[in-house]
């Protein structure tokens, strides 16, 4: 009878998930403009994709954004559930404080960082009326440093997450190590770095990936902050794809975007099944 119950879910999962894919990768390959039809063009909407300046200037984009917010999130989320793990006095309430981010729309959290950037609004306006006249502070007005300020907003949504999930795995460290540790006269920084950190690969590699698929789709938190500007200079393979399938009414383009969006986190289920798979051989030959 529990099979019977889940009948609805497993055909919502495969009809969602499954079957749109395999639908969005048939239209890739077709010249679908407004609506969809099945006039196949080979690959010529992935010729044109990859000859886009806006589509390569996207990639880029996501590269930096990836790059710059998984290693700061990575970074600071250790250095958050380290400070956790020190059984500090009203711990449930900086848990809470360091989730919210994460909690609250990625909307509502670019918003929150554009007005922190706005020169006349936030950080710069603020320091400048304590005295400092000449500081300089809005990322987001600059071509240069605009992908910078969205970096600097996906990390305050994320780190929060990152840090549960490693305290998670700081608390799973069997206590006789730091009893070891401490007999041996290590110091509590080389112990968390070169000996505690190492075994929580588990952890780390699952707030590694969940970086990466959030990344991959990162798009609300852009429009909220930079509407892919100034310019294209924040641009998204994310919203590419919205704008094609419909401001522009080319749905085989969109398609072709959206497919190569999922070779990334393909790879990224392989790696895990991968080093799971390596881990259980391990397992195994112990």
């Amino acid at each position: 009878m529990s099979i019977v119950g889940t009948i609805p879910m497993i055909l919502t999962a495969v009809g969602v998930f499954v079957i749109c894919i395999i639908f969005s990768f048939i239209w890739s390959f077709t010249n679908s403009k407004l609506f969809p039809n099945f006039n196949f063009v080979g690959f010529d909407q992935y010729t044109r994709l990859w000859s886009s300046d806006r589509w390569n200037i996207s990639v880029g984009n996501l590269f930096t954004f990836g790059i710059f917010s998984i290693i700061g999130n990575m970074v600071f989320g250790y250095l958050l559930a380290v400070f956790m793990d020190q059984r500090i006095k009203q711990e449930d309430m900086f848990r809470s404080i360091f989730l919210y981010p994460f909690a609250m729309s990625l909307v509502v959290t670019g918003l929150v960082w554009q007005w922190m950037f706005d020169p006349n609004l936030g950080i710069q306006s603020a320091v400048q009326k304590l005295g400092w006249t000449d500081f300089q502070f809005a990322p987001l007005t600059s071509q240069a440093t605009a992908i910078y300020g969205v970096v600097l907003g996906g990390i305050w949504n994320g780190v929060g997450v990152t840090m549960a999930i490693l305290l998670a795995g700081l608390r799973g460290v069997d206590a006789e190590i730091w009893k070891a540790a401490k007999i041996d006269g290590i110091p509590a920084w080389r112990t968390y770095l070169f000996i505690v950190l190492p075994m929580m690969r588990g952890a780390i590699l699952t707030a590694f990936i969940l970086q990466c698929t959030g990344v991959v789709r990162v798009y609300d938190i852009v429009i909220a902050m930079t509407q892919g500007g100034p310019g294209i200079a924040t641009q998204m393979p994310a919203i590419y794809v919205i704008q094609h399938i419909t401001d522009r009414a080319n749905v085989g383009q969109g398609m072709a975007a959206a497919s190569t969006m999922l070779l990334p986190v393909i790879a990224v289920i392989a790696l895990q099944f991968a080093l799971q798979w390596n881990a259980k051989r391990k397992r195994n030959k112990a």
